[in-house]
This record gives C-alpha cells, sequence and structure tokens, in this order.
C-alpha cells in the first residue's frame, strides 16, 4: 500500500453520474433542443460519458497535481461559482472541497462551512469554538481549515 485511500468503485461511478448530467444539462440539453436529437450529439454525448470517466478516475486517483487539475478543468466549465450549499454533498462537491476548497472564496459563512463538511451550523460553531476550524479575519470560517478538516 502507498498510504493512499481506496477509492469505491460506487463512489467513482457516482462522480461520473454527476460529471455526465451537469454537462447534459449545461451544454448538451439546449443543443438537443436546437438540433433535435441529431447524429453529431449522439456522438458527444458517447464522448462526454468516456471523458467524464477518465476526469472521475483523474480526480480520485493518487496523482493530487493531476487530480486538482482535472477537477479545476470540469469546475471552470460546469459551474459557475457560488453553488448552492446543498451542492458541496455531491460527489463532485466533495472532491472539489478535498481537492481545491473553495476556489471563488477564502472564507465562508458557518452554514455554508456546515454543507461543506455535513454538519450542522451549531457544529461549525463548536469546531470553530473548540479551534479546530479557524475564524477567518474578514468573517466566516477559513476555507482552508474547513479542507484540512475533510482531509483528515
Amino acid at each position: 500500500m502507498d498510504g493512499t485511500p481506496a477509492v469505491s468503485t460506487e463512489t467513482h461511478a457516482a462522480l461520473h453520474r454527476q460529471l455526465v448530467a451537469e454537462i447534459e444539462a449545461r451544454f448538451l440539453a439546449p443543443l438537443d433542443a436546437l438540433l433535435d436529437g441529431t447524429e453529431p450529439l449522439a456522438v458527444l454525448r458517447r464522448r462526454l460519458d468516456a471523458d467524464a470517466q477518465m476526469w472521475a478516475t483523474r480526480m480520485l486517483g493518487p496523482d493530487e497535481a493531476q487530480a486538482r487539475s482535472a477537477a479545476a478543468q470540469v469546475l471552470a466549465v460546469v459551474r459557475p461559482f457560488d453553488p448552492p450549499p446543498d451542492w458541496w454533498g455531491t460527489p463532485f462537491g466533495r472532491v472539489v472541497l478535498r481537492l481545491i476548497g473553495h476556489p471563488a472564496r477564502e472564507s465562508v459563512s458557518r452554514s455554508v462551512a456546515g454543507a461543506m463538511l455535513g454538519i450542522t451550523r451549531q457544529g461549525v460553531q463548536d469546531l470553530v469554538n473548540r479551534g479546530k476550524l479557524t475564524r477567518h479575519p474578514d468573517g466566516g470560517v477559513s476555507v482552508a481549515s474547513i479542507r484540512a478538516r475533510a482531509n483528515r
């Protein structure tokens, strides 16, 4: 063993499904409405499925630089930030937190921090009070401390 945590097939499949669904909804479904289900869209869907498998494999793989790069590339295309708090509980949201943190902020509110960690706002407050999460000087909770906690 090299110390890299094993990733379940279920985790990989869930991330793959979300990546396909987000790209499908953002790009292919609108094209489908305009082009009425033409063959080029079928080709794009097959390519999307294969590429999403590769992206999920990279994001969950042992090479952290490659994982971070894949997550950032997909994120830049499919998810304008700020996502709704519940997005952080999705497979892609969890991967982004682990690899990047919040790509647009250094601090977030306690409720967003809770969504990122899958705990309540009060749970976040308790962790802040106990020094397990860091208050950001500008207010809120430090995203770096949330990411560090998520990666423990």
